[in-house]
């Protein structure tokens, strides 16, 4: 579905050497996630027999019986089409090994053994268990049957996935272009210098299963996240990790059941740990969006074209139909975390880049001033803050910043005001030109009106503040900051050699939903009392260009997102577009649930057919941006993150939405 794979790691309560009663859990797990559309699953090592037996492990009648399980198993759940790995113990070429067997459909699709084997105090495996270095064969039989048998496996279900469910009425086929490819790793394997999943990413698995019997010390669990998610980001992959769980011999450890489901870098889903019962953690992997990033991280297969990496066996499985509701919490803020604490150091680490590539810029040009338009609104608000903190660091007076308000013929009271107070505050110099003369003799000039409200209009006091600006800083051997916001710039919403342009932008990649935060940061970290209540009402105050006269009331009349829309849904459809490089199909789709309770499909798309002509139609104004500072994974700058002909056609994209 729109490229999502619907995952489960499962751990069932386990009664040891008990091979009966497993599998009888295992298969019960089974069909509980398959009601739910589950489509790939992982059980725990050795899940079958339990992990805890020990020197049961040799013991002829106990390995006999977890070969029949297995194959009863198997049969049982032949009517499922999920695809699962679970864990048992199989004697090979005179060896016993630790092993995942992964099967589907009643039938065995391979066999996986384990590569590292610990020699822990509490897990001496090496007593029980050859490593996979020992294989000499790459066929295993089980039953009357061989089967392929290496960690060279990788299990393949190519596209379209059929789908056709309350999530997809229509029942057609899937757009995504990528493959499912599943890598098996097993517990020890993960903490190894350079774990199989690495290699298995390399030769093309997007989705690791790890099947594992992790027991719990203090701090562990914390360091296997932390595990968890840095392999998923080095592989750029899913990462689906269960471990073994209750019913566990207590004899000298405690299994909880630990199951994560992790997607490059971030742990998406894990399941409670101290209860006794099965447990399933069950989330949707986004394989659009790996494959997005393998495909711009060109050092991603470096060793598989140098021939370092072994070519894998690729075996061919059939995804089942995604039947089950998207369980996948979709941030509508892709921007802001929504931690707190997370939210204060992203501010603060933002600030600091901002701070520092002015710095930078400073000492380079030489610059003995800064020359800032204040308007009272967000981003203007945000460029002073930055300054002002780079000129402290520099030892460099505050009076050498020229903060310039400029009122003009929309210019509201609140704004002014707000514009004054916070250049006072801030103590650096004031200065206040009015635009409205040199604005109508402009008018004169070229024979406009001066009433009708028009595009000329609008643009030729944007211009006239830039022009002041320039001359400014060309006055104080100085330089011009910049204010435009990334927002602004994906939509264009700028004036072309007004606004558009600055010697140095400060605030060139960040979005308009994050902005707001960062002023509110500051109002509440770097201010004084009196600064920083004005700096929670320009946080409060709707954004606006206040390039029309205001209302009677003398209230702002010109609101931004009443003319190009929510900026809250152009920063999500920017994230998505731009750092994905999702399609409007997908892009709808998340946006549906993300702010499904807050907009309508309607509004949705017809902001959405917005941004994309916007974006497309306004490249030209990107192609000469001034220089500015990266802050995240998101940029537009043409110089490296963004490079795109300033007259490609929209076509393609518009016609997706429906």
């Amino acid at each position: 579905m729109n490229g999502f794979v619907k995952v489960a790691a499962a751990a069932p309560v386990t009664e040891v050497a008990n091979c009966t009663e497993n599998i009888r859990r295992i298969e019960s797990l089974m069909r509980n996630a398959d009601e739910q559309g589950v489509q790939i699953m992982v059980f725990p090592e050795l899940c079958i027999t339990g992990y805890t037996c020990m020197d049961l492990f040799a013991q002829q009648a106990l390995l006999h019986e977890a070969e029949e399980a297995l194959l009863q198993l198997v049969k049982k759940t032949a009517a499922l089409n999920l695809l699962c790995a679970a864990g048992m113990p199989l004697a090979a070429e005179n060896n016993l090994f630790n092993t995942a067997v992964v099967f589907q459909n009643g039938r065995i699709r391979g066999v996986v053994p384990k590569t590292f084997i610990p020699n822990y105090k509490e897990f001496q495996e090496m007593r029980w268990f050859s490593s996979a270095n020992r294989l000499q064969s790459d066929t295993v039989r089980i039953g009357n049957e061989m089967h392929p048998f290496g960690t060279d496996l990788l299990f393949v279900a190519k596209p379209p996935f059929e789908t056709g469910d309350a999530e997809n009425p229509s029942g057609k086929k899937d757009h995504s272009t990528c493959e499912a490819v599943v890598g098996i790793e097993i517990c020890e394997d993960l903490w190894a210098p350079v774990p199989p999943s690495s290699k298995s990413a390399l030769q093309g698995a997007n989705i690791i299963l790890n099947l594992s019997a992790s027991n719990e010390i203090t701090g562990k669990n914390r360091y296997l996240k932390s595990l968890i998610a840095q392999q998923s980001a080095r592989c750029i992959s899913g990462y689906v990790y269960a471990a073994a769980g209750f019913g566990e011999s207590g004899t000298d450890a405690v299994f909880t059941g630990k199951g994560f489901i992790a997607e490059n870098g971030s742990i998406i889903s894990e399941s409670e740990r101290f209860n006794t019962d099965d447990k399933l953690v069950i989330n949707d992997i986004d394989i659009d969006c790996l494959q997005h990033d393998r495909l711009v991280n060109t050092s991603f297969t470096l060793p598989c074209r140098n021939g370092s990496a072994a070519k894998a066996r690729r075996i061919s499985f059939d995804l089942a139909p995604c039947r089950g509701a998207f369980g996948r919490q979709v941030d509508p803020y892709p921007f802001v975390p929504a931690e707190d604490g997370a939210l204060k150091e992203r501010c603060e680490e933002i600030f600091n880049i901002q701070t520092f590539g002015l710095i930078r810029r400073l000492k380079h040009t030489g610059a003995k001033s800064a020359v800032a338009g204040i308007s009272g609104g967000l981003d203007s608000t945000l460029a002073l803050m930055v300054t002002v903190r780079a000129f402290d660091m520099l030892n460099i007076p505050r009076k050498n910043i020229l903060g310039v308000t400029m009122p003009g013929f929309g210019t509201t009271g609140r704004t002014y005001r707000n514009a004054v107070s916070l250049i006072e505050q801030s103590g650096v110099s004031f200065r206040e030109i009015p635009i409205k003369d040199a604005c109508r003799q402009h008018f004169k000039d070229i024979g406009h009106d001066g009433k009708t409200a028009d595009i000329t209009y609008e643009n030729t006091q944007a211009r006239e503040r830039t022009q002041i600006l320039m001359d400014l800083a060309n006055m104080t051997d100085g330089i011009v900051i910049g204010t435009g916001d990334l927002s602004e710039l994906a939509l264009g919403w700028a004036t072309y050699n007004g606004d558009h342009m600055s010697m140095y932008n400060v605030n060139v990649s960040i979005p308009k939903t994050l902005v707001r935060y960062l002023v509110r940061w500051t109002a509440n970290n770097l201010s004084d009392r009196e600064t920083q209540k004005t700096l929670l009402d320009i946080a409060d105050t709707p954004v606006s260009p206040e390039l029309i006269p205001p209302g009677k009331d003398g209230a702002i009349s010109q609101q931004t997102e009443h003319l190009v829309g929510p900026y809250e849904l152009h920063d999500f459809f920017l994230y998505h577009f731009i750092r994905f490089g999702a399609p409007p199909e997908k892009i709808l789709f998340l946006a549906g649930r993300a702010f499904g309770e807050k907009y309508s499909d309607p509004e949705i798309k017809k902001w959405l057919r917005t941004f994309l002509r916007r974006f497309f139609s306004q490249q030209f104004k990107r192609s000469c941006l001034p220089d500015g500072p990266k802050v995240g994974s998101v940029s537009l700058s043409p110089r490296s993150d963004w490079r795109m002909p300033s007259d490609a056609s929209a076509r393609l994209w518009l016609n997706e939405i429906p």
